[in-house]
């Protein structure tokens, strides 16, 4: 049997032991309107995935992931709670690294129940870890509701916390927006002149990109008044630091953030979602005294993740991509649901890089 036959038959394992576990199987069109997913995440998307048109349906994106046409369905006929599987290939560009495969297999499992989230995260972690087997992998979780609460509660102002917010997936953004809110860093030398001008856009300012002149105008208006804002605090941003350096077993990193919710009590429900999470892991037989916590975990993934995350990644092989990873994603219901939303959470196995690993073994 060739390797891509063998995959596929991997593929179809997965999705039956998923089945068994109570998921529905389903399937998603391989082409998705490129609108929907741009709308979403922005066009940073733009650069990861492969993007055609044709006169009579628009823009269409080579399917990025199943996530977002799994929801779509879910949302439009989907009973609750309802339980997903799907098995097929997913499309990525590769222009930094020619060795990382831009078409591969992936077999979800999705759980989309509202009673109670802390068990259905365990649920799709377990049962991923699960369907691993004994490959040698490494385990990881983190929440990114934690840091959105921490930005959140700030004392700072709305559209400051909404910056920070929105780059929450973008690491080095998000320290230097956090460095300027805070006043630790210089305002750059081009933008103060901007904002000294007294009509910058007659003093032979460009256009910028596709902005017209007049949102250009717009943001000018809003860097002169953040320019006026008060700092954030030294203490509140030392708090966030130490949040995002948070890196222990669950057990410890839960005392570490209830400890950082003393003096940032925005914090405190996502700490009780995560004593309720480590609860529910260890009710399904999972070793919670050993499995790791990064709360900088999953920042750099999909920006639909808002709540818990986890990744399974090979030992000593920085140069692969995860095996398996997944988490929760409530808002990207609410934002396909029209008006409903229902908390949501699932995870990913690439059987490619599984099959690689079991003949390795």
């Amino acid at each position: 049997m060739d390797q891509k036959a063998r995959v596929k038959t991997r593929a179809a394992e997965l999705s039956a032991r998923f089945q068994a576990a109570g998921a529905v199987p389903v399937e998603t069109p391989l082409l998705l309107p490129a609108e929907v997913l741009l709308d979403l995440y922005g066009e940073d998307i733009r650069g990861r995935a492969y993007v055609t048109s044709d006169a009579l349906r628009g823009e269409q994106m080579l399917r990025p992931d199943f996530t977002v046409p799994v929801v779509q369905m879910h949302m439009a006929h989907g009973a609750e709670p309802a339980r997903y599987t799907y098995a097929g290939e997913v499309f990525r560009r590769q222009e930094d690294d020619a060795a990382r495969a831009n078409e591969y297999m992936q077999v979800g499992y999705e759980v989309f129940d509202r009673e109670n989230p802390a068990a259905a995260d365990a649920e799709v972690f377990a049962v991923v870890k699960e369907a691993l087997g004994d490959v040698p992998v490494r385990a990881a979780t983190g929440d990114i509701g934690i840091l959105a609460a921490a930005v959140a509660g700030l004392d700072t102002t709305e559209r400051r916390k909404k910056a920070l917010a929105r780059h929450i997936w973008r690491p080095r953004r998000f320290k230097a927006l956090l460095d300027r809110f805070s006043g630790r860093a210089e305002m750059p030398a081009s933008r103060a002149k901007l904002l000294a001008a007294d009509a910058p856009l007659d003093h032979g300012y460009p256009d910028i990109g596709v902005r017209t002149q007049a949102e250009v105008a717009a943001r000018i208006d809003w860097l002169r008044e953040d320019a006026q804002a008060a700092p954030i605090s030294a203490m509140q941003v030392e708090l966030i630091e130490a949040l995002l350096a948070v890196r222990e077993t669950l057990p410890n990193a839960l005392e570490h953030i209830r400890d950082l919710a003393v003096d940032m009590p925005a914090i405190s429900e996502a700490a009780y979602r995560l004593r309720d999470r480590i609860a529910a892991m260890d009710a399904r037989g999972v070793d919670v005294n050993t499995l790791g916590f990064e709360a900088s975990y999953g920042r750099t993934s999909m920006e639909y993740y808002d709540g818990f995350v986890f990744g399974f990644t090979v030992e000593g092989r920085a140069d692969l991509p995860p095996v398996a990873t997944g988490g929760r994603y409530d808002a990207l219901t609410q934002v396909l649901g029209q008006g409903r939303e229902i908390p949501a959470v699932g995870g990913v196995i690439r059987p490619g890089l599984l099959v690689d690993l079991e003949d390795a073994a």
